[in-house]
């Protein structure tokens, strides 16, 4: 009974004052960082060579590989473990083999391993991170509803473009014929 009195004491964490200054300046660095890295994308445009012969190519190349293999790794233990943090993990590694796809396929373009390269990226890079963006997708909605269940709210888990970050407001995102159930239930808690 206490921590149910200690818990409606606390103030929800989207009413602190320190989460609202926090959420507007990461809203002014993400929208910053649009506009320059736009400006950025149109200098590279105009003022980077045609071609370019790197130093440490190797380096960057095994050093890339190296966290491709760290993701995966992090990502085979958080499935292990049954872990929450396997939803960013599979983020990431599928995020960094559509950019291993995306560099082997460029930068062999005029060379004769493009074929080679469109062949892995094809067969193998680009459906392994369709696979990762998929399960994260499925587990996060699979989350939402756990969630809904638990808070009784009847029916489908709306598209996660729709649901609040902090689930406050979920039943709005519900058509209409769903959120009756959570009118009955809400009625039934007051009365008891």
């Amino acid at each position: 009974m206490a921590q149910l009195l200690a818990a409606i004491d606390e103030p929800h964490v989207l009413r602190d004052p320190g989460f609202q200054r926090r959420r507007r300046f990461s809203m002014l660095v993400f929208m910053g960082s649009c506009v320059v890295l736009a400006g950025w994308i149109a200098v590279l445009a105009i003022k980077l060579p045609i071609d370019y012969k790197a130093a440490h190519w190797r380096g960057a190349w095994v050093g890339f590989d190296i966290g491709l293999l760290a993701a995966f790794a992090a990502s085979a233990w958080a499935a292990w473990r049954e872990r929450q943090v396997l939803i960013i993990f599979l983020a990431v590694t599928g995020t960094l083999l559509v950019c291993d796809a995306w560099f082997d396929v460029v930068l062999d373009i005029s060379t004769s391993d493009i074929w080679m390269s469109l062949f892995t990226a094809v067969i193998a890079e680009l459906p392994l991170a369709l696979m990762m963006f998929t399960v994260a997708r499925r587990l996060l909605r699979m989350s939402v509803g756990i969630v809904m269940q638990l808070e009784g709210i009847d029916g489908p888990v709306p598209p996660l473009w729709k649901i609040p970050l902090f689930a406050e407001g979920l039943v709005g995102t519900l058509p209409g014929r769903y959120r009756q159930g959570e009118k009955v239930r809400a009625r039934k808690e007051a009365v008891s």
